[in-house]
């Protein structure tokens, strides 16, 4: 492998990694975005002269740090608070290398601190965490590059205005920070897992788990494993979750022997040991069912018990009616239909989850099984026009059309 070769699998492997830290050294991310791209074209001039070093991530950090108290002296004279904080930077001291590692955590807890809008959150993460570009963040996100760019720089507006630290959080602030952290990357998995497949937000869902993977590794809290688990059960279904025309196919249909048998072996681990440690919370909780759901053979063996037993527990974690709704469902399978169509019918007559199209399409199928042919077709219509997710669309209209045969 020669020193180009060399140097583009540093740029896939470390850059984001060398980003973090020109972040921590320098204090600002548009600043640091440009070392990282200099601190590379750097090495591409120099190693190809002198050899790659033994060390080349802190090389580059380094060469970084340099190249931007270099800038920011020529930028000066123009600027005199520029001369400034080249003059701080240059006699401050840098970290130890061996917190290069820990600077990714800071720049997550940075990106995801609960004083920016979510949906800032989710943009600047995917942007300076995960380093996919502005245009791709956009498209995912079915909006424009421009707009999603605003939308960054106004969080990185937001983050030097408020001072708000590039720092790990306190002990006793954990939990609450862990939390904001952790939906951001289930935020991030959903609104690829709702996506068609081979679609932009698609590659959403391996980014999610790369990050939930990087958090893990450097922050082993056992709801933080709960979610990867509950990832990487959801991710090993993907083979079978689309038909080859690209069709939706319900869980119960699924080809149970396309799963990933690796990502199903990992996630029930993750699950067994954050259970065990008795500090766990919603997200563990939701990865014990998708792992009963995995562990069946078939969509009849499934212990439907346990099931509702989890959901049960969910409840007291995370009252909410989408998880009512889930449970249902679950009671219906244990039950029979009529029992999970009573608990629906609850859950409309307190007025919640009226404009929630599953509510609909889950009303829809029990009324379906039960004959009631009519109903059946008003709730699958409701749900149809609620959705906005094309292979969701197609699913109902196959049901509205079977049903009208």
């Amino acid at each position: 492998m020669d020193v180009r070769e060399q140097i583009e699998a540093l740029w896939r492997t470390e850059a984001r990694r060398v980003y973090a830290s020109l972040v921590r050294l320098l204090g600002d991310f548009d600043l640091a975005e440009e070392a990282l791209h200099d601190a590379f074209a750097a090495a591409m001039e120099q190693w190809s002269r002198d050899g790659v070093p033994a060390r080349p991530r802190p090389w580059l950090v380094s060469a970084g740090r340099f190249q931007a108290v270099s800038h920011l002296r020529r930028r000066a004279r123009f600027d005199t608070q520029l001369g400034e904080l080249a003059e701080r930077l240059e006699h401050e001291d840098a970290a130890p290398q061996e917190d290069v590692e820990d600077d990714r955590l800071r720049l997550v807890f940075t990106c995801c601190h609960p004083e920016l809008p979510v949906e800032a959150q989710i943009a600047l993460t995917l942007r300076e965490v995960c380093g996919l570009t502005t245009e791709a963040i956009a498209r995912a996100f079915l909006t424009t590059p421009a707009a999603l760019a605003q939308r960054i720089v106004r969080a990185k507006t937001r983050i030097q205005q408020e001072g708000i630290p590039y720092a790990v959080p306190e002990l006793a602030d954990l939990p609450v920070r862990l939390d904001a952290v952790l939906r951001v990357v289930y935020l991030v998995f959903n609104e690829g897992w709702s996506a068609a497949s081979g679609s932009p937000a698609d590659e959403l869902c391996g980014e999610a788990i790369r990050l939930c993977r990087l958090l893990v590794e450097l922050l082993p809290e056992p709801e933080a494993g709960g979610l990867l688990a509950l990832l990487l059960l959801q991710e090993a279904r993907r083979p079978a979750r689309t038909s080859a025309t690209g069709e939706l196919v319900l869980l119960e249909d699924q080809d149970r022997s396309l799963w990933n048998a690796a990502l199903i072996a990992e996630g029930a681990r993750l699950v067994e040991q954050a259970l065990r440690s008795r500090r766990f919370g919603p997200y563990t909780l939701q990865a014990a069912i998708a792992a009963v759901h995995a562990e069946a053979r078939d969509a009849s063996s499934t212990d439907w018990a346990e099931v509702v037993g989890l959901y049960d527990l969910l409840l007291r974690v995370e009252p909410s009616p989408v998880v009512e709704l889930n449970r249902a469902v679950a009671v219906a399978m244990r039950d029979g239909p009529e029992a999970g169509l009573a608990l629906i019918d609850g859950i409309l007559a307190r007025g919640q989850l009226g404009d929630y199209s599953l509510l609909h399409a889950a009303r829809g199928e029990l009324c379906r099984r039960l004959g009631r042919v009519g109903q059946a077709r008003v709730a699958f219509e409701r749900a149809l026009a609620l959705t906005k997710l094309e292979p969701e669309r197609r699913l109902l209209q196959q049901r509205l059309d079977a049903l009208r045969a």
